[in-house]
C-alpha cells in the first residue's frame, strides 16, 4: 500500500488498477479490498467501503466485502457518524475508540457491539461531482496511528484523482456514442428523404414534411420510420463515415 511495499507511486499503482478494471464499481471493489487487507494485521480485522451520498439516502457503492456494508448501515440507520460526516463536511474523521467518542454516543455504542472500536472517514474528491467517503473500520481502539492515517489520505487522494479521470473518459465515450447515434439517424433520414423525392417528385422540404406527417399519423419515431423505407428499397441499414 506504501511506495515501499508496492515499489510505485499510488498514483501508479492505482491508475493501473482502474485500467484493469471492467469498470468504475470493479476500481472501488478492488480498492477498498486493497486497504482492508493491506491495514488488517495478525488478530486485528480492518473493513474498507466507499459511503455515497444522496438526496434522500446514503448507500454504500463498494466494500471490502458484507462486513463493511453492514457496518455502513449502521450510520445509515443513525443519520450520522464519522463517514458520513466525512462525506457532508470534506474533512478526514477519526474515531480512535467508538466506546468513549463523544460526538455520536448512539452509533459509537451500536458500532462497538457490532465488533467496531476504531474508525476514519476519509472525503473522496470528486471535483464537485458528487459527495462520497472511504469508510475504515477496525475492530480495536487506537487502531489509526498518524502515520497509518497519512497513508490512507494518501490513497483516497490518488483514487480521487483516478476516479476523476474516470468519470471524464466516461463522459466521453457517452458523448462519442451519441454522437455515433445521431450521425447515424440522421443519415438514414437524409436516405429515406432522398427516397421520398425520387418517388413524388417533389422538393427536398417536401419529402421531408411528408415523412414527419407520416411518422405522426403512425405514432412511429422519425428515424425508425426512415429506416424502414430505406431497408424496403434494398439499401440495407445506412452507415456513416464513423463506421470502420
Amino acid at each position: 500500500m506504501t511506495e515501499h511495499e508496492t515499489g510505485d507511486s499510488p498514483a501508479t499503482s492505482l491508475h493501473e488498477l482502474l485500467l484493469e478494471s471492467e469498470d468504475i464499481s470493479s476500481f472501488l471493489d478492488a480498492f477498498t479490498a486493497t486497504i482492508a487487507q493491506a491495514l488488517s494485521t495478525d488478530g486485528d480485522e480492518v473493513w474498507c467501503a466507499v459511503t455515497l451520498l444522496r438526496p434522500r439516502r446514503s448507500s454504500t457503492v463498494a466494500s471490502s466485502g458484507p462486513a463493511a456494508e453492514a457496518l455502513d448501515e449502521i450510520q445509515y440507520h443513525y443519520g450520522d457518524g464519522p463517514c458520513l460526516t466525512a462525506s457532508r463536511e470534506h474533512r478526514l474523521v477519526h474515531v480512535a475508540d467508538t466506546r468513549t467518542d463523544p460526538r455520536w454516543p448512539e452509533y459509537g455504542r451500536a458500532a462497538a457491539a457490532n465488533g467496531v472500536l476504531s474508525a476514519l472517514g476519509v472525503p473522496l474528491d470528486l471535483g464537485g461531482e458528487a459527495s462520497a467517503a472511504v469508510d475504515v473500520y477496525a475492530d480495536r481502539p487506537h487502531k489509526f496511528d498518524p502515520a497509518t492515517i497519512q497513508v490512507v489520505q494518501r490513497e483516497v487522494s490518488s483514487a480521487s484523482s483516478a476516479l476523476r479521470l474516470a468519470v471524464r473518459l466516461e463522459k466521453h465515450r457517452d458523448a462519442e456514442t451519441d454522437l455515433r447515434a445521431a450521425m447515424a439517424s440522421r443519415t438514414t433520414i437524409d436516405l429515406a428523404v432522398g427516397i421520398v423525392m425520387g418517388r413524388n417528385r417533389c422538393t427536398q422540404e417536401q419529402a421531408f414534411d411528408i415523412l414527419r406527417t407520416a411518422s405522426s399519423h403512425r405514432n412511429v419515431k422519425l428515424r425508425d420510420l426512415a429506416a424502414d423505407l430505406v431497408a424496403t428499397v434494398g439499401q440495407g441499414p445506412a452507415t456513416t463515415h464513423f463506421d470502420s
